[in-house]
């Protein structure tokens, strides 16, 4: 786990925030927003006192673990001492019968002030034997990528591997004229009938869990990624769900799509290393087999133009200030519905010897955002989570819709 960052090994004392970490600072008006993984696991749980050991004897070689937010002057300060009783604990949730509410307890819970690193490992106890370990952190510090890393870094037996690294390019004309095109459509209020309502500030989660086989036979099927089939299951479930409620067909639905920068040597740096594209996802598509193909086309025409790099060169390119404040309103309930973000964790965590069952992303909602959805991958298993305000009463259905539109993508 090399440190790559200073020239001798060593951490810097401070770093200034990168234009992604001021941008997230803005939107929650310097409150923190948690961010992390849940991993759960079926037998025995460790003790607290193994997992402080653990996390004891590797934090101090994890860069993003070291560093505590300093807001005001929008910079991280490095941290030398450590106490790992406020760092990591643990909680006992005999009802949580789904495997969620591990991820609303850290939703819900206070994180840490200033004066330290805002980080915490938690160790959650469930029903009949079950725990799920839960490495959670301020979003303004560190993105899902990175996040997927650390937990890794700090908890599993053999710390290898994860979301591969970012290998730059240049952006092409039409990367450029589409990232423009994302700034100009977050300039304008879209309707998006099923989530423009009051939040309530308060956050809730729901999830399905399927085989990461499935996904991908689905994709070769019809010429797609998994996350294309991700995308288009969700389109078509979003559909469905405003359909029964109203009656009436939903709109085109535009959402964030965020998209690693992290290169190779920045694994566990503090730090966003992110951009975010505008995607509008096909709701109105008659099946999830138009759904697909509409969300093929689109995806096909985000990577062909590289607007990744469009987006990362203009946000970078001008003062810091400026480029958060676009990344503030790409990244807004009035413009889009929420994120909507797919991360492959690689093979199961392991720790002390037990292999994770699945792994969940998530994190909390800000800047007038009602819902964010996530698909992990994890060895072989993919993780459909629906983070919302808990103003959307009946998101709770769209896991089922998700898994209704994969049997129909299924059919002959």
């Amino acid at each position: 786990m090399p440190l790559h960052l200073g020239s001798d090994g060593g951490l810097p004392a401070s770093l200034p925030m990168g234009t992604a970490d001021v941008a997230y600072h803005l939107a929650m008006a310097g409150r923190p927003l948690p961010a992390g993984f849940l991993f759960s696991f079926a037998g025995g749980a460790p003790t607290l006192d193994s997992l402080r050991a653990r996390v004891a004897e590797r934090v101090h070689r994890i860069p993003a673990l070291r560093y505590r937010i300093v807001r005001e002057r929008r910079m991280f300060q490095r941290v030398d001492r450590i106490d790992l009783e406020q760092h990591v604990r643990e909680a006992w949730l005999p009802g949580d019968d789904d495997g969620s509410g591990a991820g609303r307890l850290m939703l819900s819970r206070p994180m840490g002030g200033d004066g330290r690193p805002p980080w915490d490992v938690w160790l959650v106890h469930g029903p009949t034997g079950g725990h799920t370990l839960c490495y959670r952190t301020d979003h303004t510090l560190q993105d899902g990528v990175g996040a997927a890393h650390t937990a890794r870094a700090l908890l599993d037996d053999d710390p290898a591997g994860g979301p591969p690294p970012h290998r730059p390019a240049r952006p092409a004309p039409a990367g450029v004229a589409s990232a423009l095109g994302d700034v100009a459509a977050s300039f304008r209020r879209t309707v998006k009938p099923a989530f423009d309502l009051p939040v309530s500030g308060r956050t809730t989660m729901c999830q399905a869990v399927v085989p990461v086989a499935r996904l991908r036979a689905l994709g070769r099927a019809r010429g797609a990624t998994v996350n294309d089939v991700f995308l288009a299951a969700y389109a078509h479930a979003v559909g469905t769900w405003h359909r029964k409620a109203t009656g009436s067909v939903h709109p085109p639905l535009p959402v964030a799509i965020p998209m690693s920068v992290r290169g190779r040597g920045e694994e566990c740096a503090p730090g966003n290393r992110l951009v975010v594209a505008r995607l509008l996802l096909p709701c109105d598509a008659p099946s999830p087999r138009h759904a697909l193909a509409g969300v093929v086309a689109r995806t096909h025409t985000l990577r062909t133009s590289r607007r990744r790099e469009a987006l990362r060169m203009m946000l970078t390119a001008g003062p810091r200030s400026a480029g958060a404040r676009i990344g503030t309103r790409l990244v807004n309930g009035r413009s889009v519905a929420g994120p909507v973000s797919s991360v492959d964790f690689g093979s199961a965590l392991v720790h002390q010897g037990s292999a994770a069952r699945r792994a969940v992303v998530y994190s909390g909602l800000g800047g007038g955002i009602r819902c964010l959805t996530t698909l992990t991958s994890q060895h072989d298993t993919a993780c459909f989570a629906v983070i919302h305000d808990e103003a959307l009463a009946t998101a709770d259905e769209l896991p089922d819709l998700w898994l209704a539109a994969l049997l129909e993508l299924e059919r002959p």
